[in-house]
């Protein structure tokens, strides 16, 4: 019997993802969460096959959890699942560890097959999005400029982002601007709006 961990924070699709993933005869979900902390704890508890993991998430991304989780229980297949197809995402699942990617417009049959496939040892990419990842090429943020756009999101300001990254204000507003630079944007809220788009954030 194939145990899944399931990480998705909408309800109701959580829920559904559960009962039909239980119908297959060989798989079972031990374990649902809808917040991103929640993931390592409780596959630490369960020791889920296969974790899938949604990126958009409360408290820590998908995409954060998976590295954590490879790192802690390498024998544990990390899928991560998402509506927004974006490029710069599937590099980081990759990055992280991630055994596959799907966008969750797909049959739950690919859904089930995907799951089999990345226990075999198969990696698995939406084929869609790994033609897009091709040609976007990498992201070019590096990481404390992440960390800067990231903390930039609701507006806030160069003294508040300072504050939450651990930076001088000086600091901030010279990653803020080659954060700006780089993704080809007049300021802040666009240079998010980009990263955003290309799943860089």
């Amino acid at each position: 019997m194939i145990k899944l961990l399931l990480a998705e924070d909408q309800g109701m699709m959580r829920g559904a993802l559960a009962l039909l993933l239980g119908l297959e005869e060989d798989m079972e979900v031990v374990a649902q969460v809808g917040d991103g902390d929640e993931i390592v704890p409780k596959a630490l508890e369960t020791k889920p096959d296969v974790a899938l993991l949604d990126i958009e998430l409360p408290g820590r991304s998908g995409l954060d959890a998976a590295a954590d989780l490879r790192a802690r229980m390498p024998g544990c297949q990390v899928l991560i699942l998402t509506t927004f197809g974006r490029p710069g995402y599937l590099r980081r699942a990759m990055e992280a560890g991630a055994s596959g990617f799907l966008v969750k417009d797909g049959p739950v049959e690919d859904l089930a097959a995907a799951v089999r496939r990345v226990l075999a040892g198969e990696r698995v990419i939406d084929p869609a999005l790994a033609a897009a990842a091709l040609g976007a090429g990498p992201n070019p943020l590096t990481r404390r400029e992440r960390d800067v756009l990231a903390a930039a999101v609701d507006g806030a300001t160069v003294a508040d982002i300072a504050a939450k990254v651990h930076l001088s204000p000086a600091t901030v507003r010279n990653y803020l601007s080659a954060a700006i630079g780089k993704t080809g944007t007049r300021n802040r809220m666009e240079a998010v709006r980009a990263a955003r788009q290309n799943g860089w954030l």
